[in-house]
Formats: structure tokens, sequence, C-alpha cells
């Protein structure tokens, strides 16, 4: 099914028509030669202004084609059910400098804790459909990297071009959630997720975890912590043990953050354990509903412009042939 979204562009065919009969036309020129059957050279050559010459056959046909892409053909596609807006998801992710550890094993080899964050948010992220998704990294200090949007390819690929060290060695993790509350209490949503991935311990910036807790409650925003890294010597590496330092994560104040605020607290050991969390959080907080049925409309107009391009192309082509052609004879 095909319509047209602005039909009255049509009433613009017949404007060339008019302005050739109505407006005055250029300056004649005298005739340097009056002959009598000039009439009959004029009918011959498609000069008569009485008939629609052959020569201006191309430039009407194209007009038509211009008016016709002006007038927004559309065809209805089937219909389809978007998903509707859920909730703001805020995730803050912890660069710091011992995020560099390789105690992580992905694929049979040896990662970063940042590399093995990447790859399991990544897929993640690909269900998050409906919810408008932002990044937070922090460090030494926060920095909001990518607003709340509905794009989470932009999201993540921000995810993927982050580096360890890049706000800082130390770790913020208060001013982290302060920050990430300010960004979700501008947004006008009822549910507000904030996820908190770290692998250490609050030794930076102003405002205490705690205390960021208690202004997250405040504002209905709903945090879950995660914190990664392996155990002193819990590392496996082609099957054998690789005795490791391990994460040194305040596993108390993380928990009494999350529940403070109704989440949950999770410890990732692995990315195995790690990408279950993520699993877990589908679960604990769902994807919207099917939003509203709609039809959407697939725009058309490329059709009639790009012929009506192409035929004044070789029209101009041919105007340029037939110089040529004179000019040779």
């Amino acid at each position: 099914m095909s319509e047209f979204l602005w039909p009255w562009i049509a009433l613009a065919l017949p404007l060339p028509w008019i302005l050739r009969r109505l407006l005055p036309g250029a300056r004649r020129q005298l005739p340097a030669l009056r002959a009598p059957f000039a009439g009959e050279l004029a009918r011959v050559a498609g000069l008569d202004r009485g008939v629609l010459a052959p020569r201006l056959l191309l430039p009407a046909l194209v007009w038509g084609l211009l008016c016709l892409a002006a007038m927004r053909p559309v065809a209805l596609g089937e219909v389809v059910a978007p998903p509707a807006s859920g909730r703001d998801l805020l995730l803050a992710v912890d660069v710091s400098g011992s995020m560099a550890a390789d105690d992580m094993e992905l694929g049979r080899r040896r990662v970063t804790r940042l590399t093995a964050v990447k790859a399991v948010v990544a897929d993640f992220l690909d269900r998050r459909v409906g919810d408008r998704v932002g990044l937070l990294l922090f460090g030494q200090r926060p920095y909001l990297v990518t607003p709340l949007t509905f794009d989470r390819g932009a999201v993540r690929g921000q995810l993927l071009d982050s580096q360890v060290g890049i706000a800082g060695r130390e770790t913020a993790i208060g001013d982290a959630i302060g920050l990430a509350v300010k960004r979700l209490r501008e947004m006008p949503q009822q549910q507000r997720v904030l996820i908190l991935l770290t692998d250490g311990v609050n030794t930076a910036g102003v405002l205490e975890p705690r205390k960021a807790a208690e202004l997250a409650a405040a504002e209905n925003v709903r945090i879950y912590a995660i914190g990664i890294g392996s155990e002193p010597g819990q590392t496996r590496f082609f099957g054998m043990r690789i005795p490791t330092q391990g994460a040194e994560i305040d596993e108390e104040t993380l928990t009494a953050v999350a529940e403070g605020t109704g989440g949950r607290y999770f410890r990732a050991r692995d990315t195995t354990e790690l990408a279950g969390i993520y699993a877990e959080l589908d679960r604990l907080e769902p994807v919207a509903d099917e939003g509203e049925p709609i039809r959407p409309r697939i725009e058309r107009y490329v059709w009639p412009l790009g012929a009506a391009l192409a035929l004044a192309g070789l029209g101009v082509l041919a105007g340029v042939r037939r110089r040529e052609l004179a000019a040779w004879h």
C-alpha cells in the first residue's frame, strides 16, 4: 500500500507551461532574414509553440519526475510492535590502574580485568532493547562518557575504546555514584538503575560511597554493585594454577551500598561468573514490554528522483554529443 505525503505538490506540474505562456519572454532578437516559409521550418525543427516539441519531451519528463519525488511517495510496511521506553540504566565502569591486572581468563587465554568487562558487557548491552543506557568511566575522577541514550551501539563503542588509567590511577567510587545519581535524576523516568563495576577500594574523591548511596536511595536509584577480580592464587591457566595477588575489594561497603538502595552485590572472580551476573541482572531488571503497534513508512522518493537525475544526465550528454558532431561537420 502506497500514498503521497505531500500530494498538493502535484499542482506544480503545469508551472513551466504556465510560465512559458504568461510571463514576458526573453528579449527577442530581430530576425536577420525574413522568409515566407519560416513557419514551416519552425514546425519541422520542432519550434512550433502550438504543440509540445520533441526537444521539450525530455525536460517535461524530468520535471514530472521531480514533482513526483517532491510529493514524497511512501510505502506502508508491516505492522510492528516496538519496545516501549523502559528504564534509565547507567553503567559505571572502573578504569583505574588496577583494572590492568591480567588475572581473568577469556577463551582460554589470560586477559586484563577491563578486557573481560568489555567482552561481557558488550553482550549485555545487545539485550537491553527498550532501555536508555549511558556509560560512566571512573578512576581518580568520574566522567560521563555517553549520556543516556537508546543508541546502545554508541555506548558499546565508547566502552570498547576505553583504556586503563584514562580517568586516573586511583578509585573514586563515591564520586562515581554521586555523578551517576545526578545524571539519572535529570531524566523523567520511574525506573533508574546504576550498575557499578569495580575491582578496588574507594581511595580518592570527596564523597564517601555510603553517603553517595543515601543520595541514590533518595532519588530512587537502585544500585547493583559488581566486584571483579580473582582471589589470591585462584586463577587457572591451561589447567595450571597461577599464583596471583587477587583483587582487594571492599565488599562490605559495596554490599551496604547496593542493599541500601534496594539492589544487590555480586562477586565476579572470572568471566563465567561475570556473564552469569549480567544474566541475573536481565532477570532482576527485565526489558520493557512491547509498545503500541505501528506501521512504518518506507520512503520511495529516491526512485523518481534518481530517474530524473539520470534522464537529465542523458540529456546533457546528448547535447554535448550533438555539438561535437556539428563542430566535426
